[in-house]
């Protein structure tokens, strides 16, 4: 199955995911937060990262509970990600 490039928004919007869940983890260790999660730290790592930019619900829903995060909440925050054009690209 060949799977269909990710968007700008796609990528974009997987980054600002990476980054709440990064902030809402704070001084937590990824380990404790993933096994909390029932995912593997570098399954985590990989989402704070931006490197798996579209996780499954089910690993975002287990997530946001580990972090004490609604749900409604991340979905709100990341849906009102936009994508910023790049340099190259504004300058075309």
């Amino acid at each position: 199955m060949v799977r269909t490039p990710l968007t700008p928004l796609e990528r974009e919007r997987g980054r600002h995911l990476g980054l709440l869940l990064r902030q809402a983890r704070g001084e937590r260790s990824m380990a404790e937060i993933a096994a909390a999660a029932g995912i593997s730290a570098e399954t985590l790592r990989k989402i704070e990262t931006g490197r798996a930019p579209t996780p499954a619900f089910f690993t975002v829903a287990a997530l946001a509970g580990a972090l004490g995060l609604p749900l409604d909440e991340v979905a709100r925050r990341c849906a009102a990600v936009a994508v910023v054009p790049e340099e190259s690209e504004a300058a075309a």
